[in-house]
């Protein structure tokens, strides 16, 4: 097996002929603002694992920690003395994943819960039973998301499987998840966007791209939709007095296996990624903007947090740029309101 066959990424954009960063530039020429908006406490960009305070006692639920930049967050959380619980569809990734990080840091707290985050009957089965068991959720990170399937399919819900992967079942994951969460003394929830988002619209009128199903588009609108909604549930929760601090971060363009879970490594876009490798970031790089959110004393809810170096492909950690269809707070109230709708669930404002 070759390198480019090994190698799988996360890209924001429908890519042509032209080149992965010529593509990407001109999703920057409408208005933007950048994360200055939400957040004035800029990390410091050369901020590394070394820097994360410990984590002993805390506890943590990442979503897709069998692989990629959610592995490298639970590695990362455990060695810093957290206790984390891997949720995934797959048992035996999941406990193959457990293996790995024990084999680095035997003491590692770990434990695997099954989830289907694209049926929402799994998503309510993992919050009953987490609620039960846990004395608190110290921090909840949102990572799971699937990427551009050439074909479309829908959940067991009738919602399109990237916006119930990536963001519906988070969003009702989140909403069984908050009495636990308002446990803790410092609760944080980080959801995961992309730079995607620059192309990324929200269809009200299609959500579930039921007249025109284009996979890249598709994919832009649930992370749109990610990011949409880790800024309301941080207004929600200042409005609520939840005392949630709500964060979203991107990977930039990072390694993972989303490529060849999506369109596959022999599409086009597969094949133009692995010719553009040396831009990437590792997995391992990719977690960085996640774990500063997710742990860093000075990270602050409502920021949006990834690399900023060109077109925030990758370089060092800053405030991440959100697009003005992210700002829109009509907007973000009308998709909060469907999502209630389409999935039957509402954010109750007790713990009980």
């Amino acid at each position: 097996m070759n390198n480019a066959t090994r190698m799988n990424y996360e890209h924001p954009v429908r890519l042509g002929r032209r080149s992965t960063l010529l593509a990407m530039g001109t999703l920057w020429s409408a208005g933007l603002v950048t994360g200055d908006a939400v957040a004035q406490d800029h990390p410091k960009p050369d901020w590394s694992l070394a820097d994360m305070p410990s984590q002993t006692g805390r506890i943590f639920l990442v979503t897709g920690g069998t692989s990629g930049m959610g592995h490298e967050n639970a590695k990362a959380l455990t060695a810093a003395g957290a206790t984390v619980v891997i949720a995934a569809r797959n048992p035996q990734r999941g406990e193959e994943a457990i293996a790995r990080i024990r084999q680095e840091i035997p003491n590692a707290q770990l434990q695997f819960e099954a989830i289907d985050l694209a049926d929402l009957a799994s998503v309510r089965a993992l919050t009953d039973r987490l609620r039960a068991a846990l004395p608190r959720l110290d921090g909840l990170v949102n990572n799971a998301a699937i990427m551009a399937p050439p074909e479309r399919s829908t959940s067991v819900n009738g919602l399109e499987m990237q916006f119930a992967t990536n963001y519906a079942g988070h969003f009702v994951l989140t909403a069984g998840l908050l009495p636990i969460l308002r446990r803790s003394a410092a609760p944080r929830v980080v959801t995961l966007s992309s730079i995607a988002v620059h192309r990324g619209r929200i269809n009200f009128d299609d959500l579930q791209s039921t007249s025109a199903y284009d996979p890249y588009a598709a994919y832009a609108q649930s992370k749109l939709a990610c990011l949409i909604f880790a800024l309301e549930l941080q207004r929600r929760s200042e409005a609520a007095g939840w005392s949630i601090q709500s964060m979203a971060a991107h990977p930039g363009v990072a390694v993972t296996e989303l490529v060849a879970r999506g369109p596959g490594l022999d599409s086009e876009s597969g094949r133009l990624w692995a010719s553009r490798r040396e831009h990437f970031q590792t997995a391992a790089q990719g977690a960085l903007p996640t774990l500063y959110a997710a742990t860093a004393p000075q990270a602050r809810g409502g920021a949006y947090y990834g690399p900023t170096g060109p077109q925030e492909v990758n370089g060092p950690l800053g405030l991440a740029t959100i697009p003005t269809a992210a700002s829109d707070t009509g907007a973000a109230a009308r998709l909060w309101t469907a999502t209630e709708e389409l999935t039957g669930t509402r954010f109750l404002s007790r713990t009980g």
